[in-house]
């Protein structure tokens, strides 16, 4: 029976294609109106494409019929729009409709692709992991807030019997972030020698086939109700940016920007976006503030449980250079 994968064409999602193909695992990709499906396009094998507002019931209804399996990966993970409500709708209305068509479809199991922005994070500076709750408020960006609600909303689903495990990843990079995410656009801002200087704060990365394996591994090992952390490197931000350099043989800044200089920075960026030139700033003021501290976590529960594979940092980051290099964007 066919596989059904939300936000199929994008960075993670084509990557859980990918891995179901060479499974020989027959995937139904949901794909949202005008997707970019460059990540798809080569990809061979039973392969079906089948367009769907997830915010739409009758729509996912559809796009689920036959089907036995859903991976649920389809979200907005932008910073910063114009109309942040498309956030919202996307985020929290449509993983609302689509578990309630997958209810009705009766799937067997299904990966709901959550966010380690959903997880709170620790004052005493300890790795947070799955048992932590959202905690983060004050700063949080659309973004966050959503994935936080989007959670709630499949955790209540589990809890009323639906078979959702859920993942949590980390920031992922690697081969085909055509968009890029914010991880991709550290790295293409190394290579374009457009970073201005170091700063505080760290990350959680994850190679994109690591995760993308995380998510298969949910399905057959994830229990019911469970979330599991899909990340592998805790990093600083200055180290990641020094190690990007010295891979790809570009002069990183040795100068840092204080906190508050960042911060001020960011928000005249965001106000020139919001009022001026309607265009996705570089960053924005809460992105900044939430980028300023050390996001770590703890990924003992998906290594032991799900078996999540580790690649080396450094073999991840090479990757990344080479693919935006050979890509044009950098």
């Amino acid at each position: 029976m066919p596989v059904a994968v939300t936000g199929a064409s994008g960075f993670i999602g084509s990557a859980v294609v990918r891995k179901l193909l060479e499974r020989g695992r027959h995937v139904r990709a949901v794909l949202e109106p005008g997707a970019n499906t460059r990540n798809l396009d080569s990809l061979g094998g039973p392969l079906e494409r089948v367009t769907a507002d997830v915010c739409s019931y009758d729509a996912m209804r559809r796009a689920l019929d036959g089907c036995d399996t859903l991976y649920h990966l389809a979200a907005v993970y932008r910073t910063w729009l114009p109309d942040p409500s498309v956030i919202y709708r996307v985020n929290i209305d449509g993983t609302t409709s689509t578990l309630l068509a997958a209810r009705d479809a009766q799937l067997s199991k299904i990966v709901y692709t959550s966010s380690i922005a959903a997880i709170g994070l620790r004052a005493d500076g300890a790795l947070s992991d799955e048992s932590l709750g959202f905690n983060y408020y004050r700063d949080a960006n659309d973004y966050i807030l959503s994935k936080y609600l989007s959670e709630r909303v499949a955790l209540q689903f589990a809890a009323s019997g639906q078979p959702i495990v859920i993942v949590n990843p980390a920031f992922p990079f690697g081969p085909g972030d055509i968009a890029p995410t914010p991880t991709g656009r550290v790295i293409v801002a190394v290579l374009r020698r457009e970073i201005p200087a170091l700063g505080p704060g760290g990350f959680c990365v994850i190679d994109v086939d690591d995760v993308a394996e995380g998510h298969l591994a949910a399905e057959t090992k994830g229990v019911v109700g469970e979330r599991y952390v899909l990340g592998n490197h805790n990093v600083s931000l200055n180290d990641f940016i020094k190690r990007v350099g010295a891979i790809a043989g570009v002069k990183t800044p040795r100068v840092s920007m204080p906190k508050p200089v960042a911060c001020a920075i960011a928000l005249g960026l965001e106000l020139y976006a919001d009022h001026v030139s309607h265009r996705e700033p570089p960053a924005t003021y809460r992105s900044i503030r939430y980028a300023q501290n050390y996001l770590y976590y703890d990924n003992t529960k998906a290594r032991t449980s799900l078996g999540l594979p580790t690649r080396p940092l450094d073999e991840t980051i090479e990757r990344s250079v080479q693919w935006f290099r050979s890509s044009g964007m950098a």
